[in-house]
């Protein structure tokens, strides 16, 4: 057959892309490349590979071996290239003609169409098939895939490509002063060590249930090798909430070994919530994570957290159960804070 482009969803269990390459083998084919993205319904695997079998062999074989959703397009040699490096070119070209990036954009994710649109045709629409691309509050780009749906690691790497046509923004490690829905203004900073007391004072200003709703257990005081955890740049990104000399809200957005997921977690001081210090700080964690280049952000929490589930479903995110039936998982992907 020759050259195929082959995708498909499959749960997140060990040897699962085992399998799937052994169903390929079965089949004659050689694997030239591979990608793990994540998506809504799932971890995606795509292939690309030479073939003799037909698309709806390799379609069947596939589903045989525990894929679902499978699909399969014609591929060329031109997209045996390598990924990183076709990805800098075109990050090299946008810089020089940003006015471009209708069609790079195409060109990273091998769309069938680009365009700009304005005003208030730039919202997320529910079809698979096509992608918004938010440049400004009422500028985007949307693009079109007929024959494979646009997954959120996707979403994500585009969002990346278009930051680089934006004016620059600031980093992630400078403080920012936020305004409470009541007024009062609190300053927002990176967590590092030095605030190790002022979060030990703020786990014993908590109320069991606050410390509960955040780790599960009426946790006292945080041990130390967790706090240096969540201070450990290499493993996520921690923010703290500063008022009148003291720490009232802690924020943490911690990487996980899933291919473009992150894991978000708050702990508000009782007096200090309900008052848009958990929304604000939130947006600041997807930020960042848009900027790290996840894909989505997830949160588990308690069933009883309402509050909790309140403020994520309020950025966009969908909740469901998992396994044990008095936790909950919300799943928000990063593209539906993309203009915020």
């Amino acid at each position: 057959m020759g050259f195929l482009r082959i995708r498909t969803t499959v749960d997140e269990r060990p040897g699962r892309l085992a399998s799937l390459a052994s169903a390929l083998a079965e089949r004659g084919g050689n694997i030239l490349g591979l990608s793990v993205q994540s998506d809504t319904g799932g971890t995606v695997d795509e292939f690309v590979a030479d073939i003799p079998a037909g698309p709806e062999v390799v379609r069947e074989a596939l589903e045989a071996a525990g894929g679902r959703e499978v699909r399969v397009v014609p591929a060329t040699a031109h997209e045996l290239t390598d990924e990183p490096t076709r990805v800098l070119l075109l990050a090299s070209r946008l810089r020089t003609m940003p006015w471009r990036l209708p069609e790079l954009l195409a060109e990273l994710l091998r769309a069938d169409d680009a365009r700009w649109i304005y005003g208030d045709a730039v919202s997320d629409l529910p079809d698979p098939t096509r992608l918004i691309v938010p440049v400004a509050a009422k500028r985007a780009v949307r693009l079109r895939r007929a024959e494979l749906p646009f997954t959120l690691t996707e979403a994500a790497r585009a969002a990346a490509l278009a930051r680089l046509a934006q004016p620059a923004a600031g980093q992630m490690g400078v403080e920012r002063a936020v305004k409470l829905s009541d007024g009062v203004e609190v300053t927002v900073r990176p967590l590092t060590s030095i605030y190790r007391e002022a979060v030990r004072d703020l786990h014993d200003r908590c109320s069991p249930e606050s410390r509960r709703f955040r780790y599960f257990t009426a946790m006292p005081t945080l041990p130390p090798h967790m706090f240096d955890r969540l201070c450990d740049r290499n493993r996520g990104h921690s923010l703290v909430a500063g008022h009148d000399g003291q720490v009232v809200a802690m924020a943490n957005l911690m990487f996980t070994p899933d291919p473009g997921i992150a894991e978000m977690a708050f702990l508000v001081e009782d007096r200090w919530q309900g008052r848009g210090l958990g929304v604000a700080m939130a947006r600041m964690l997807v930020r960042a994570a848009r900027d790290l280049g996840y894909a989505e952000v997830r949160a588990t929490m308690l069933s009883d957290n309402a509050r909790m589930r309140r403020l994520l479903v309020s950025l966009g995110a969908t909740l469901g159960y998992t396994d044990d039936p008095g936790v909950v998982e919300a799943r928000l992907p990063v593209g539906a804070m993309a203009a915020v």
